[in-house]
């Protein structure tokens, strides 16, 4: 019998049996959906937009929506609490945001309902990726996400390194990356900001797994269930190496401010899309125009590999019956202008491809949607991806003091045990 032991954010399969349906699920015209993020913030207003927008489109027909916004802050659970005790209380509401590496364990936890026959071949073909497990459908894309190295054009130059030949299909090495770091730092500059600190939730994990990949290592067997072997593989370990180098030579340290790229003091900043608007229309004194920073791509080892998967949209498996009105909202949320509409407030790259896109060769928007289309990986599908990111960034916060041996090691062991609970 499976055992499930798992965070705070799966407690409620310890009370499937005794779950109650307390929720009104009678009236298929009010719906109810809840957002990840604050209801003030430029994202969660560009919701709130698309909801009025469909609560206009759809009175015709009795639907009406309301939403909730219960924000997700770094190393905040209240998000996953919530839903947890939604499920335990049968209030779970209609559709849900989610992120996309937790597919697989939100269905294990029976949070998602199974939107494959409701979605044809042609609308499944309209997203650059879907939220699948085990051949079924399961979320829609907001957004989609990727990262890469902003760099400040004015201490590159006067470092002496030239970048203009890199793109993501002739990539810099992890060599030359660290040739770059040398020079900035020679010129009394902090090379890069590798987000080392960001281990309080997936921030570390997101930007720095794709390192992993690069250098020819993995993190789970297909299964999802096998960790040893493959977490601390020798290419996983390679990959971990790299990272431990950049601090150890001084490159990249734990103590970097928030705002040091920002106000000119560091060379290089890991990030995703998110990044674009704040450098576009925030730190002016620094970043002026466009022409004053820009983006590279992720180095490649022994092969490239590059971020993606963003926050999705779910159906759940609450117990409404009949689902038809909230598949119109679902439908509508990723459409073409439901897909922009948030984009436009969040600088990630549209999910839906009917949003038309005229990037510039080599723009920042440009890097991304190449890395999307030709490097990137997804994080492990797995019904453990809570307990492997965990593993993760406690092996990113331990590279500071830790061989690397015997830290990848001893969480590959830490992770098996906890992926042997869920067998």
């Amino acid at each position: 019998m499976k055992k499930y032991i798992l965070p705070l954010l799966f407690i409620s399969l310890l009370l499937t049996g005794c779950q109650q349906s307390s929720g009104d699920y009678s009236d298929n015209s009010k719906l109810k959906i809840r957002f990840h993020v604050d209801a003030k913030s430029s994202e969660g207003i560009a919701y709130k937009k698309l909801i009025d927008a469909f609560n206009k489109e759809y009175a015709s027909e009795g639907l009406k929506v309301t939403a909730a916004f219960v924000a997700r802050s770094a190393g905040d659970s209240n998000y996953e609490k919530q839903l947890s005790t939604d499920k335990l209380e049968g209030t779970l509401p209609d559709i849900i945001t989610f992120d996309a590496p937790n597919c697989a364990a939100y269905v294990d936890a029976k949070y998602l309902y199974d939107i494959s026959s409701y979605l044809t071949a042609e609308e499944k073909a309209k997203y650059i990726t879907l939220n699948n497990y085990k051949g079924k459908t399961y979320g829609i894309p907001i957004q989609e996400s990727s990262a890469g190295f902003y760099y400040n054009k004015n201490l590159f130059a006067a470092a002496g390194i030239d970048v203009s030949d890199i793109t993501v299909d002739n990539p810099w090495t992890y060599a030359e990356f660290k040739a770059a770091c040398a020079k900035l730092q020679a010129k009394g500059v902090t090379p890069v900001d590798m987000r080392m600190d960001a281990t309080k939730d997936e921030t570390a994990t997101y930007l720095l797994y794709p390192f992993i990949y690069a250098s020819g290592g993995s993190f789970v067997d297909e299964t999802g269930l096998i960790a040893e072997g493959y977490f601390n593989s020798e290419g996983s370990k390679r990959g971990f190496q790299f990272l431990k180098d950049l601090v150890t030579s001084g490159y990249t340290n734990y103590g970097i401010g928030a705002t040091q790229f920002f106000t000119g003091e560091v060379g290089m900043y890991l990030s995703s899309g998110w990044t674009i608007p704040d450098l576009d229309n925030k730190y002016q004194t620094t970043f002026p125009d466009r022409n004053s920073w820009g983006l590279l791509p992720y180095p490649k080892d022994v092969t490239s590999a590059s971020a993606n998967g963003s926050w999705s949209y779910a159906v759940t498996d609450n117990a409404r019956k009949d689902k038809k009105g909230v598949v119109k909202l679902l439908k509508y949320l990723t459409n073409a202008n439901g897909s922009k509409t948030i984009t436009d407030a969040t600088g990630m790259i549209p999910a839906n491809k009917d949003v038309e896109n005229s990037y510039v060769p080599g723009s920042p928007e440009d890097v991304l949607y190449q890395q999307l289309q030709k490097t990137s990986r997804a994080r492990p599908e797995t019904v453990g991806y809570p307990q492997f990111s965990v593993a993760f960034r406690g092996v990113i916060d331990s590279l500071r003091d830790s061989d690397v041996n015997t830290i990848v090691d001893n969480k590959a062991s830490t992770l098996q045990s906890e992926l042997n609970k869920l067998k």
